[in-house]
């Protein structure tokens, strides 16, 4: 590699590096403001989870599929939401796993189970018809917000919820919203950092945008999905854990795909359309009837799911026309 392309490679990683870190620390500021409001409404842990927290960890995914969309490079959009799909459940759980055992109620999660499967099924319909238009993405987002409205009304509004206060730095609702500004701000620069260096990376190293959204920035937009499950698992607030992931994974279809094709149709990259597909849907299948049927994901299993996300993001780059 001649020198000019090495000093390259070596601004885009770090631009790379520095859009994660930009995203990783806004998600947790708009995490931190948003639990901040949710505890005082008494809301369920359940619900935050799968509302408040998984809105809160998707909004990198966000930021940077509406951005990347935006500049022309779909492949890493609609990537970005595949990979992060599979490692939320994959790697976020399976490490979460290895941690804290996992246990789950059928009759408490098929609810959100059955919509993150109706969210996956949704997703492969967009994926074959070969774009997102904005009329999909509208009735998207609409029955996403049915569905939370829903989860509103139906959740025990009378559940106690521990006080938070000795580890709560939030001393208002303003200083919340501020944070709340501030978070938002630094996801938007992290993710025009991390699209720009994910691009000219990959074409540097001859592999496609898709596959760098489907793996180096999928992984590092998943990382506040992890944080946040490892800092529920030393609380063992498994509702929190559970309520996370299922509900981050229908967020990212449901409100990233639909804001992204809303704001600009979301054209399909081809590569996509192979492994990247089925791992998606069959991860999201697995799990829903693991939890199911089994209702709890151990340290072994944990181990076993942290290995397979592992071999399958090194087959992107052996096999990155996902043939």
């Amino acid at each position: 590699m001649i020198l000019p392309n090495y000093d390259i490679f070596v601004l885009s990683a770090g631009a790379i590096m520095f859009g994660l870190v930009l995203l990783i620390k806004g998600g947790d500021w708009t995490i931190d403001a948003a639990v901040f409001i949710a505890e005082r409404t008494g809301l369920s842990p359940l619900f935050i989870g799968a509302t408040i927290i998984s809105f809160g960890t998707s909004v990198p995914e966000l930021f940077t599929s509406v951005n990347a969309n935006l500049q022309g490079f779909p492949g890493i959009a609609l990537g970005n939401v595949l990979g992060s799909n599979i490692a939320n459940i994959l790697l976020v759980l399976g490490a979460t796993a290895i941690v804290f055992q996992i246990e789950g109620k059928a009759k408490d999660l098929v609810k959100d189970l059955a919509m993150m499967l109706l969210a996956t099924a949704i997703l492969t319909y967009g994926m074959f018809a070969g774009v997102f238009s904005t009329g999909l993405g509208l009735i998207m987002f609409a029955i996403l917000a049915c569905f939370v409205f829903y989860q509103y009304k139906s959740d025990s509004l009378d559940i106690e919820i521990e006080d938070a206060d000795d580890e709560c730095v939030i001393p208002s609702m303003g200083v919340a919203l501020l944070i709340l500004l501030g978070g938002l701000f630094a996801l938007a620069i992290g993710s025009e950092m991390l699209v720009k260096g994910a691009v000219v990376t990959g074409t540097l190293i001859g592999v496609p945008e898709a596959i760098i959204g489907m793996t180096v920035v999928a992984f590092g937009t998943s990382l506040p999905e992890l944080s946040t499950c490892i800092a529920a698992a030393r609380k063992k607030s498994v509702g929190l854990i559970l309520g996370n992931i299922i509900g981050s994974n229908t967020f990212n279809i449901l409100s990233i795909v639909a804001l992204t094709s809303i704001i600009k149709p979301l054209e399909v990259t081809p590569v996509l359309m192979g492994m990247q597909l089925w791992a998606t849907v069959g991860v999201a299948v697995g799990f829903a009837i693991w939890m199911l049927v089994v209702g709890k994901i151990t340290k072994p299993v944990g181990i076993a799911m942290v290995a397979a996300y592992a071999i399958f993001t090194v087959i992107q780059y052996i096999i990155p026309t996902g043939a």
